[in-house]
């Protein structure tokens, strides 16, 4: 059995160890490498380059078109590992290189690291180079819709999926490695961590009042003063959110402004 390398790349630990969890039970994965942003991933790249490589496009420091630019000369089998919703993943989801979208289900990650491997033993370097360039066009499009579009927000509930437009959403609220949507009649699940969730959102609509939540401006009636200069925010829907001391700051300049 020909083993073959794996690079990670996900600026999430948590996300890192699943992945690797999941990688250590194919016997077929030999050495694996990890990284948690762009620098780290080209510096791997160059030094070692894998046969697959599982990829998150937003990072810190760029993102994973960075990395992709890096392999060009010599690309392996690439996986997308990504929190775009499933209208988004359309405009590329029929190209040959494959995607799992989080959270990662065992089974679709398997279909899809069998696919890495019998695509990085299979195609010849000029079939992947040409497939990599498609791919990469069709991610930037993507991307691009989604960062000029946040004007809504696909979740799914009880087996479909519901259409959340960005003006209802109160707040975003971490839920262990995901978001919870708050909106006037209801909560929902968001498969995206708020890190990522704050990097891509408007900041001229949206404000970071605490590190576990995001607020839409508009939904703030008021702000009250609390003891010891503390803050805290008084929402549409009567919630009253504490102001963390490392954003007291930012939010008396944001609102002053």
């Amino acid at each position: 059995m020909t083993e073959m390398s794996v690079l990670v790349i996900d600026d999430e630990p948590l996300a890192r160890r699943r992945i690797l969890r999941l990688l250590a039970k194919y016997p077929w994965v030999g050495r694996v490498d990890e990284a948690a942003n762009v620098a780290q991933a080209v510096a791997i790249v160059a030094a070692r380059p894998p046969d697959i490589m599982l990829l998150d496009i937003q990072m810190p420091g760029g993102d994973g078109f960075d990395i992709l630019a890096a392999v060009a000369e010599a690309p392996p089998a690439v996986v997308f590992v990504t929190a775009f919703d499933h209208h988004a993943l359309r405009a590329f989801e029929n190209n040959a290189v494959d995607y799992v979208t989080k959270p990662i289900e065992p089974g679709r990650f398997h279909l899809a690291i069998e696919r890495a491997r019998a695509a990085a033993g299979a195609r010849l370097q000029s079939d992947r180079i040409a497939e990599l360039q498609e791919t990469l066009h069709a991610l930037k499009q993507a991307l691009g819709r989604e960062n000029r579009k946040n004007g809504e927000f696909w979740v799914r509930t009880h087996g479909e999926y519901l259409r959340i437009p960005a003006d209802d959403i109160i707040r975003f609220q971490a839920d262990r490695d995901y978001v919870r949507l708050h909106i006037a009649d209801g909560d929902y699940l968001y498969q995206e961590s708020l890190a990522s969730l704050e990097r891509r959102l408007d900041p001229a609509r949206f404000l970071r009042i605490h590190r576990s939540t995001i607020v839409q401006r508009s939904a703030i009636e008021r702000i009250k003063q609390m003891p010891f200069a503390s803050l805290v925010a008084v929402l549409t829907d009567g919630t009253e959110v504490r102001v963390g001391r490392t954003y007291t700051a930012a939010i008396r300049s944001a609102l002053s402004a």
